[in-house]
């Protein structure tokens, strides 16, 4: 009887360290497949892991260990040694598991959220002040693609390098850049080098998805949620954008365009929301002609057949082509692009008035002429802001403040919607946990 359980007992352990050793094969090739052979990205992550789960705010980067050395330096050192035999310098958990998490972390990147503005002439601090907004608020990482005279780089890398402690986003700095044959025609269409928008899919071919803003943009809630639109869109939609009016009595296009526009009253581009791989494999119907053109080859025939007929720039080129492609276009409510128009007649964006401003488009320079105070008051609280928790904490009484000051105006008889959604922001923002802001 001895005999036979000496015999089950050694077969048990023949098959265990068959296991084992097959174990030891599978991580190796997770190792591999993974692209495994540099040893400082792997360390990184093992480091996070072993920290508790730590990382740099938002995904900026990997933190060192504590101890001042990354732990887990080569793992083929310790697959299955034992722990009191591992050197100081190397993982002292079960160097498979952590191999495997380490693998599952590394084909789920943390995602990043790409912006782009294009800024020219006056436009510098009015950009900053966009970026302050979205910096605030956000949750993912963001990456901002920033197109602007050449002039104007140097004050841009000297802004946002000192922004650099935040360690919540990224940019790169671009030239203007057209088609060289028709470079002057594209740069003077509506304002100095605003139909810059229509190439970003053409020069940004590494992106994805993009969130295209005008300058005179301001976030009111984190950009992750209108990056969440992304995922609403059906197979069919590249981009989405918010109507040009709510109310067609007051509509510009439907009253005076001279060319097709989208739906009703035509949709403002200020704020689109883009999947550019789409955008750049679909093949667009047009009415120049039978044949269907990709978003290159469409830009030019189009702004030589309406050239003579359109007032808002690239604004009207969108409106043309979303007219002969109207399933291409998800339409994201009022509150996500909220301007004068929403509220200089009367309110007359119902979304706001019931959950609060999401985005303001301080368009027709209202930030900066008395004619719309609450806008002006809205945007001047936000450039005057720093980035210390009290500042962020203390907006909100002083700018209700001299909301309270505008109720002579129509849009500040409403004043309420333009801190409602702002409020909740900044509760939101102190309620997440550290890791997260």
């Amino acid at each position: 009887m001895r005999r036979y359980l000496r015999i089950v007992v050694l077969c048990l352990a023949c098959g265990f360290c068959s296991l084992l050793y097959a174990f030891s094969q599978l991580a190796v090739s997770l190792e591999e497949g993974a692209g495994g052979g540099g040893g400082k990205p792997q360390a990184a992550v093992a480091s996070w892991l072993a920290g508790g789960g730590r990382s740099t705010l938002r995904g900026a980067g990997p933190v060192a260990h504590p101890s001042g050395s990354d732990r887990c330096k080569d793992f083929s050192l310790c697959y299955w040694n034992p722990y009191w035999m591992l050197p100081s310098d190397v993982c002292g958990m079960n160097c498979f598991w952590e191999a495997a998490f380490r693998y599952n972390l590394k084909i789920q990147p943390v995602e990043k959220m790409h912006l782009a503005v294009v800024a020219c002439g006056e436009r510098l601090e009015e950009t900053m002040t966009m970026l302050k907004s979205a910096i605030i608020f956000s949750i993912k990482p963001l990456q901002f693609h920033i197109f602007a005279e050449d002039q104007l780089h140097q004050s841009f890398k000297g802004r946002l390098d000192s922004w650099s402690f935040l360690q919540t986003f990224n940019y790169t700095l671009y030239p203007i850049t057209f088609p060289s044959e028709n470079a002057a025609e594209w740069k003077k269409l509506f304002k100095p080098c605003a139909s810059q928008r229509l190439f970003l899919p053409l020069i940004l071919k590494e992106v994805d998805s993009l969130l295209y803003v005008d300058t005179d943009i301001l976030f009111l809630r984190p950009v992750d949620d209108i990056w969440s639109f992304l995922k609403k869109f059906n197979s069919t939609q590249i981009a989405a954008m918010a109507p040009e009016h709510e109310e067609p009595r007051i509509g510009w296009y439907n009253r005076f365009a001279r060319h097709p526009y989208y739906g009703k009253t035509g949709v403002n581009s200020g704020v689109m929301l883009m999947n550019m791989t789409r955008m750049r494999r679909k093949y667009f119907k047009n009415d120049m002609t039978t044949v269907r053109l990709q978003w290159g080859d469409i830009l030019m025939p189009l702004l030589k057949k309406y050239k003579l007929n359109i007032t808002w720039g690239d604004q009207d080129l969108l409106n043309i082509m979303f007219s002969h492609n109207p399933e291409s276009l998800f339409v994201f409510p009022c509150q996500w692009n909220y301007r004068p128009d929403h509220c200089i007649y009367g309110s007359n964006c119902q979304e706001a008035e019931e959950d609060g401003i999401f985005i303001l488009h301080g368009n027709r320079g209202v930030y900066h002429d008395d004619k719309q105070p609450a806008f002006r008051a809205v945007y001047e609280a936000l450039r005057n802001c720093s980035f210390e928790d009290d500042n962020i904490r203390s907006l909100l009484k002083p700018l209700e403040l001299e909301l309270q000051k505008t109720v002579h105006t129509y849009c500040g008889k409403i004043y309420k919607i333009f801190i409602k959604q702002l409020a909740k922001s900044i509760r939101d923002l102190y309620a997440r946990s550290p890791k997260e802001k």
